[in-house]
């Protein structure tokens, strides 16, 4: 097989299982395919642009894979592939990465390190947040612990935050299509929110990018959350509607949020998020390292050799 590799991230060529029929090329993700390779049998897709990738489905036409190393094959879907060809999502690789920065935001605003920098930044000591302190001040999130956390979204990233919050002393609970029981915590569907927002210290969103997920999270969403609580979106932009979290910021509705992700990126200098009171932007700065990616692509390049073979194939995050 010829296997198209992305110039942009190093993949341990040894962990691949390749075999001597198998050949590797590596491409730019932001440049046409060269038309020598416009015969290979696998794309591995990362950092490529969407006018690279159209280009790419409309001269590939005979990949039989394209591996996406994104969590969401939605840019890999859209790109116009032929119907022959298997996606596959990078679902898993970046469980660790979000879930990690998503605490990172949370602690930062549950901590009030912005606060704090704004002191620093004065060359003020800032009391009120030191010394003595109430564990749990009336209506104020200041710790982790016991904190009441919905995770919006809880695939293998949310439960991958669930487990660092749950190691932080909250109490989790998940938001998918079906109620349940997920990796050890309770999951209930967005109809039974209405019962558990008003008690909701944390709200973290990570809702892929779809027509369902478009601005769900909404004005009637957000007054429904105590005014204590925190707002985390690490999933899509999309999903916020972010004139309606702007004015529950500046309502006082919530008590702050932190967004790594908006519906247009790079956020333009003049959009109205950069102004909004208590709110934290990092720039889709969660992910963007894949963890262990070869183990994913070995999988789906030995799949793709049993299909081949007339054998079952066994396919990892296949989407279609």
């Amino acid at each position: 097989m010829k296997i198209l590799a992305p110039n942009i991230i190093s993949l341990d060529e040894s962990k691949l299982g390749l075999t001597t029929d198998d050949t590797v090329v590596l491409y730019d993700p932001t440049q046409p395919i060269a038309e020598a390779d416009t015969d290979a049998d696998v794309l591995i897709s990362w950092g490529n642009t969407n006018d690279q990738l159209k280009d790419a489905a409309s001269r590939l036409n005979r990949v039989q894979l394209v591996q996406a190393l994104l969590a969401g094959p939605d840019q890999a879907r859209a790109a116009g592939f032929r119907e022959e060809a298997i996606i596959a999502s990078g679902s898993g690789l970046h469980s660790v990465t979000v879930a990690e920065h998503a605490l990172a935001l949370t602690l930062n605003l549950v901590r009030f390190l912005p606060t704090l920098a704004d002191a620093q930044d004065e060359s003020r000591w800032a009391s009120e947040l030191g010394d003595e302190q109430e564990l749990h001040p009336e209506n104020q999130v200041t710790t982790l612990l016991d904190a009441r956390v919905l995770i919006w979204g809880f695939g293998s990233i949310g439960q991958a935050m669930a487990r660092l919050f749950t190691a932080f002393g909250a109490q989790v609970t998940g938001i998918a299509r079906s109620a349940g029981e997920r990796a050890g915590y309770p999951v209930i569907t967005e109809d039974q929110l209405p019962d558990y927002l008003p008690s909701t210290d944390v709200l973290v969103m990570v809702l892929p990018a779809s027509d369902e997920t478009k601005g769900v999270l909404n004005a009637s969403i957000l007054e429904q959350l105590p005014n204590r609580a925190y707002l985390i979106n690490v999933g899509r932009g999309v999903s916020v509607n972010e004139a309606d979290l702007i004015a529950a910021l500046e309502e006082g509705h919530i008590a702050g949020a932190a967004i790594d992700v908006a519906s247009q990126q790079p956020l333009p200098a003049d959009n109205p998020l950069w102004g909004a009171k208590n709110l934290v932007i990092t720039p889709h700065a969660a992910g963007g390292r894949p963890v262990n990616p070869e183990e994913l692509i070995a999988h789906n390049l030995q799949a793709l050799r049993d299909e081949n073979a007339g054998e079952k194939a066994d396919w990892r995050n296949k989407m279609n």
